[in-house]
Formats: structure tokens, C-alpha cells, sequence
């Protein structure tokens, strides 16, 4: 009985939930694809059925309602340098952690990891202090200029490289150790063989940690709130909730469903793209 539950009963009502799962989350993408193509009154008096006429109007309502257009290269800029500083700080140090037999380098591992389970929630205030603080310092002592948005790109990259740093260092850890002998013997030095040795055979590695950062960096929503108060310094998530806010009062339900699609249809297309790869990056370090 056991048996028949445990190996054939179990993974079997696993499988059916994950599928569903799945086939849920499908629907519910398309639905709001839909949504987006409807007038406003369609959207309530037909919601599960297909537009009569496409209305691809809402697209441009909501780009211009929501100042769309300086929000998404907000959101482009912010994940892309994001991204790419995340990659270029963790992974030299996630390589020296898997390779140093100091005792410390565990520990200091531990401590990345740590990093991980300090909720946003928590240090929100010292996130504002600290914000208002170097926006005043810069503007009065240094620049004489400072844009929000490099605070918040600061703080991105500070509250995500624990995660990279953690995930890398597993993975150079499960690079065999005779590549750096052999770049050795041909006379590279550390830093060359890390840049032209280690660099290449983790590219698997970096574009799963890259493209997981493009990801959270895109759909990043309360720290854009809390840093970029100011609607032409916001990214593509704290706008839509500008014009949900707006929204509502207008009626405007394809516009706003709309603006949904601008935001996450991007990132499903880049999953779907490279999703394989992710899996793979996730997967080579305990394969190897």
C-alpha cells in the first residue's frame, strides 16, 4: 500500500498539480492579452469572451496616460546596467570564495547567504535615510546634480549580489580544478586565466544569474516607490500603478490591462527564449 501511494499514487497527483498549475498560469496570461484588445464596457459585460473588434488604441492610451515611454527607458537602463554590475561584482567574488582554502572564505559564504533571508520590509527606513542623505550630500557638496535613479540602481545592485554571490560560488566550486593548472602552465597569471579561462567555461553560470536579474530587476516595484518619487524617474511597475490609480477613475479597463501586458509580456518572451538556458545554468553545476 505504501509502495503504490508513495511511488505511483504521489508523483502521479504531483504531476497532474504542476500541470495544472501551469495550464492556469497559460489561461491567465492570455486572458489578460484579451483583456487588452476589449473596450471598457466588454471587459465587464464579456469578460471570457473574444473582442468583437480589436482595440490595439488602448496600447497608445496607456503608453501616453502613464508616461510609458520615459518608464520603460527607465526600466531598460536600470536593468540593464543593473544586470550586467551584478555579474561584473559577483562573479570575481564568488570565484575567489570557491577557490580560497582560507578559513574564512566558508564563513564569509555564510554570511552572503545570510543576506538572503533579510526581508526589504525591514530596512526600508534606513533605505529612505540613507537615500535622502546622499541626494543632499551629492546635490550640496559634490555635484551639485543627483538623479534618484542612481540611488536606485545602487541599492539594486547592493541587495542582489548576495543572491548571485551565493548562487556562484556553488557553481565555480564544480569547476574542476585542472583548468586553472593548465592555464597556469601557459604562463597565465590569476587574473588572466579568470577573465580568459574561468569566465568562458561559466557562461552557462552567468547567463542563468544575468537573465534572473534582468527578471527581478525588471518587476522591481517597492524600491522604485520608496527612491524615485518623481513620475519621469520611475521604472514600468511603479508606473502602471500610477495608472491604475488613474485608471480607475476613468474607466479606462482595456487601457489598463493594456499597460499590464507592456510590463510582463516582455519578460514571458525572454523566458520563453531563454528558458532552456536557464534550466541548463541552474543544472550544469550538479552535473558536473
Amino acid at each position: 500500500m505504501r509502495r503504490l501511494i508513495g511511488d505511483i499514487l504521489l508523483p502521479r497527483a504531483t504531476a497532474i498539480a504542476l500541470w495544472a498549475w501551469v495550464a492556469f498560469n497559460i489561461a491567465l496570461i492570455a486572458w489578460v492579452g484579451i483583456q487588452s484588445l476589449k473596450e471598457s464596457g466588454e471587459v465587464w459585460l464579456h469578460p471570457f469572451s473574444l473582442p468583437k473588434t480589436p482595440h490595439r488604441e488602448n496600447f497608445s492610451s496607456a503608453w501616453q496616460a502613464a508616461e510609458f515611454s520615459a518608464a520603460a527607458l527607465n526600466s531598460v537602463a536600470l536593468t540593464g546596467f543593473g544586470a550586467v554590475l551584478i555579474v561584473a561584482f559577483s562573479a570575481p567574488a564568488a570565484y575567489v570564495l570557491a577557490r580560497s582554502t582560507r578559513r574564512v572564505a566558508v564563513p564569509t559564504t555564510s554570511y552572503f547567504a545570510m543576506g538572503l533571508s533579510i526581508p526589504l520590509q525591514t530596512i526600508l527606513v534606513p533605505i529612505v535615510v540613507i537615500k535622502l542623505s546622499v541626494f543632499t550630500f551629492m546635490e550640496d557638496w559634490v555635484t551639485g546634480w543627483w538623479a534618484n535613479r542612481i540611488t536606485l540602481l545602487v541599492f539594486q545592485v547592493a541587495l542582489s549580489v548576495p543572491f548571485a554571490v551565493f548562487v556562484l560560488t556553488g557553481y565555480m566550486r564544480s569547476l574542476p580544478h585542472e583548468i586553472e593548472e593548465a592555464a597556469e602552465i601557459d604562463g597565465y597569471g590569476p587574473l588572466r586565466a579568470f577573465v580568459q579561462v574561468i569566465m568562458p567555461v561559466a557562461r552557462p553560470g552567468l547567463t542563468t544569474l544575468f537573465v534572473l536579474n534582468i527578471m527581478g530587476l525588471w518587476n522591481e516595484t517597492l524600491l522604485a516607490l520608496l527612491i524615485t518619487p518623481l513620475p519621469e524617474e520611475r521604472n514600468l511597475p511603479a508606473a502602471l500603478l500610477g495608472l491604475y490609480s488613474s485608471m480607475q477613475y476613468s474607466s479606462d479597463w482595456g487601457g489598463m490591462f493594456a499597460g499590464i501586458v507592456i510590463l510582463i509580456y516582455p519578460m514571458i518572451v525572454l523566458y520563453v527564449w531563454l528558458g532552456r538556458r536557464i534550466v541548463d545554468g541552474m543544472t550544469a553545476g550538479i552535473s558536473r
